[in-house]
């Protein structure tokens, strides 16, 4: 099974290259549900996977200015360790627990139910984006909230791979000052950073499947920058909320809960009518209306 995981790579990072998220979070459900993989080694092959892959998107960033590297530094600092606490805890539950039906799995899939909401709230609040570039000078409030917030979100993704875009976007968006551009560029180079030390660590610990993770980038790294250079009439928004969908069901899937095959199909069609009827809205509230003749 080799162009199976290729195909699932070029997906994922078409859907980078579009939307400009890290459809990371899609990559560990994926190896889970579709693949039989184990959760944490699922888990600890997604996150190198995404270290390797979202170096492009940083090293692009940092070249265009784009990346605040004071907040980037203070994020990492509480992020970095706290990511090797949470490939220690996958570890530890893998080699206690097992890994069918454990508590891993239930991680994974409460992260991706959260980070679903997340990205929904990313999608609409945007109301500490600024308009224009000015300096932002980072003060001790400013400090201990990156901090804190590398710290939590930080064990999070070590445990889950799940949120090394959608946590750290969205409060940076609530918190800091930042124009969109900064904002992006900063949450890509931080993820980077935070999943290469998290990745080497699930590496050290035997939780990464070079040979899958290889196959994988064959496919992400064209996808990426592929589509990233290519205009498409699909509404940002609507992309946006078909993901934070397809993380939410991925999350109740691998929760397996009683009924949750039918709480996965009416999530489904709700999901799938409320997306369509929103961007038919749109685009009809876009169509240029008649020219009357006086």
């Amino acid at each position: 099974m080799t162009w199976q995981f290729t195909l699932a790579g070029f997906l994922i990072g078409a859907l980078v290259g579009v939307t400009g998220m890290g459809g990371g979070s899609l990559l560990t459900p994926i190896l889970v549900i579709f693949f039989g993989f184990k959760p944490t080694l699922a888990v600890g092959t997604d996150i190198l996977h995404g270290a390797i892959f979202k170096s492009f998107g940083a090293v692009r960033h940092r070249r265009l200015g784009t990346v605040h590297a004071r907040l980037t530094f203070w994020m990492f600092l509480g992020s970095g360790p706290m990511s090797l606490l949470g490939v220690a805890t996958a570890t530890w539950i893998a080699h206690h627990y097992g890994d069918a039906q454990s508590i891993e799995s239930y991680a994974v899939g409460v992260a991706l139910i959260i980070g679903g909401v997340g990205l929904v709230a990313k999608t609409f609040i945007k109301r500490g984006v600024q308009p224009s570039d000015a300096p932002f000078l980072l003060q001790r409030r400013d400090r201990i909230i990156a901090f804190t917030l590398g710290a939590v979100c930080g064990f999070v993704v070590g445990l889950t791979s799940v949120g090394s875009g959608t946590f750290f976007g969205l409060v940076m968006v609530l918190v800091f000052p930042l124009t969109l551009p900064k904002i992006v560029g900063t949450d890509i180079f931080h993820a980077a950073a935070l999943l290469w030390v998290a990745g080497f660590g699930h590496l050290v610990a035997g939780n990464v499947d070079l040979r899958t993770m290889g196959w994988l980038l064959t496919g992400s790294i064209p996808g990426i920058l592929l589509t990233s250079k290519l205009t498409l009439r699909i509404p940002e928004r609507g992309l946006r909320l078909g993901l934070a969908s397809v993380l939410m069901l991925s999350g109740i899937k691998l929760i397996d809960f009683a009924g949750a095959d039918y709480v996965i199909a009416a999530g489904a069609a709700v999901a799938a009518l409320g997306i369509g009827g929103w961007t038919l809205v749109g685009r009809l509230g876009r169509r240029p209306r008649p020219e009357t003749v006086s």
